[in-house]
């Protein structure tokens, strides 16, 4: 009795292991070509993304344009500021210009910024085009001719969402390859650089990898076309990893499946995580239209700026390599200036290779910075972390008891990349109930981006599973995680896409050979 009850409880696991081998051979066989499309689709646009990363234009110097400041004979800023009738400002600054130092004023974060010569406190008409042209030629070193300038307020196909800065200035040059760079004044900053390879691989890339040329009011379709592509391919790799569980064999299979099984064993567990972590962020960021996540402190009032630090410029600057001046406020309403100190640059990124791996790592490029009263003159003493908590309060409303913890980043990372293109800023993270983080420029007062707590697994599986970036904590270089990414992509579209597309003709084809026969 007991032998007869184990014989049946062995035939009913043998049975139902037998229906979930059958199961999955099934689902394998039946979704071969849906999973074999959105192989070929995703898998050629990924190496798509991975050829412009690699291979796109670059600018040539990593630094922006600095000087030595010297503002000991110039007007004084307050003087230049009354004298054009600017009581109210989001950003002010002195910054690098071709012909020396200028004071940049950002009325309105929508339009051209506005310029000042220090020596004489003239403004310089329509001179943001002029200081973005003076930035793309420092960035790109080319003496060629402009060809066209474009002041750009929204993202678009040619200046995707992921660049972040608005707005900026498009300056094209007249070269064989049309090469053009978007600037942002208001940091000094390259956007972005492309050319006619560039566009035409970026093109590829948003017509097969994002669909971005479906049009925003058939949004629900294009989700519900690549989830049933995407999911076809998750379900085709889920079912292949129960058949390498649940069918052994004493020996390797001969010809294409031999090959085939043995790839799959290498190969289905990066395919799983590059189509399960694309999946979720297609669910996650589907109908969150881009938006600007960059936001300007208020406006502040400049009545009060009495110190002439003009005058005092020698003593203020003694053994301080000053190449940076911006005026921000306290939350008590006090203008503070800001200076900030030269970074060392003696070990910075030179090559073209250095200068792309730090686009994408972050390399910080400035250093310190010391406040001083714009009222007294005297030294600001709370600093850099005090005015960067006041900023934060001041952008998210929320009391500094609720911080949870805080900390400057000088270097792109997990939650913070490249996209964002400022460095340094402070982190601030919040605690429950508010479960956020922000980012804060003390430069300019910017909140640069905001990060949601809940929004973690998402971003945390695409960084690790999507872009292969678990490669980066043992060490390895950004060439060798894209050579590793670009070879697991092509391996799975020939050992898998190719090898079983063929097994699956093949297949059809003995069984219509089995049904003549009859």
């Amino acid at each position: 009795m007991v032998t007869s009850t184990a014989d049946t409880l062995s035939k009913a696991r043998s049975q139902s292991a037998w229906d979930v081998r059958k199961l999955a051979i099934r689902i394998h066989q039946t979704l071969a070509w849906f999973g074999a499309a959105a192989l070929l689709i995703w898998g050629t646009s990924g190496l798509l993304h991975i050829t412009m990363v690699t291979f796109g234009p670059q600018q040539a110097v990593f630094f922006p344009p600095s000087q030595p400041l010297q503002l000991q004979d110039t007007t004084p800023v307050q003087q230049i500021l009354q004298q054009h009738g600017i009581a109210e400002a989001a950003l002010i600054k002195v910054v690098a210009g071709a012909s020396g130092a200028l004071l940049q004023v950002t009325v309105d974060s929508e339009q051209p910024r506005r310029y000042f010569d220090l020596q004489r406190g003239a403004e310089l008409p329509d001179h943001d085009a002029q200081q973005a042209i003076f930035l793309a030629r420092h960035y790109l070193a080319t003496e060629a001719a402009v060809s066209s300038t474009e002041f750009v307020t929204e993202f678009s196909a040619d200046y995707p969402w992921v660049n972040r800065l608005l707005p900026v200035w498009k300056i094209s040059f007249a070269t064989d390859d049309h090469l053009n760079i978007y600037v942002h004044t208001e940091t000094g900053s390259a956007a972005s650089v492309s050319n006619d390879f560039k566009n035409l691989v970026q093109s590829g890339f948003g017509w097969l990898h994002t669909w971005d040329w479906m049009p925003s009011q058939a949004e629900w379709l294009r989700v519900l076309i690549v989830t049933v592509l995407i999911g076809s391919l998750l379900a085709l790799a889920l079912s292949g990893v129960i058949m390498l569980v649940k069918i052994r064999r004493q020996q390797r299979a001969k010809g294409l499946r031999g090959w085939h099984r043995m790839a799959a064993w290498v190969l289905v567990l990066p395919l799983i995580g590059m189509s399960f972590s694309g999946l979720f962020h297609l669910l996650v960021q589907s109908g969150n239209e881009p938006q600007r996540i960059l936001q300007l402190p208020q406006p502040m009032a400049l009545a009060s700026m009495d110190f002439p630090m003009h005058e005092q410029w020698q003593q203020i600057s003694q053994g301080l390599d000053v190449n940076a001046v911006s005026l921000v406020t306290s939350s008590a309403g006090e203008p503070l200036y800001r200076l900030g100190l030269k970074a060392d640059q003696r070990n910075g990124p030179r090559s073209e290779q250095a200068i792309r791996n730090a686009r994408f790592e972050g390399v910080n490029p400035t250093g310190p910075a010391v406040y001083m009263s714009a009222r007294s003159g005297e030294v600001w003493a709370p600093g850099d972390r005090e005015l960067a908590m006041q900023y934060a309060e001041r952008h998210s409303g929320l009391d500094r008891a609720a911080i949870n913890d805080m900390q400057l980043i000088t270097r792109f990372g997990m939650n913070y990349d490249f996209r964002n293109k400022r460095l340094p800023v402070w982190r601030i993270d919040y605690a429950a109930p508010h479960n956020k983080t922000l980012f804060i420029d003390t430069a300019s007062g910017a909140l640069v981006d905001t990060f949601q707590h809940n929004r973690k697994p998402e971003q945390l599986s695409f960084s690790l599973l999507h872009k292969f970036n678990f490669l980066r904590m043992t060490g390895v270089g950004r060439n060798t995680q894209n050579l590793i990414q670009a070879s697991v992509v092509v391996l799975s579209m020939i050992m898998m896409l190719g090898v079983g597309i063929k097994m699956d003709l093949d297949r059809r084809r003995r069984r219509r050979q089995q049904v003549l026969s009859q």
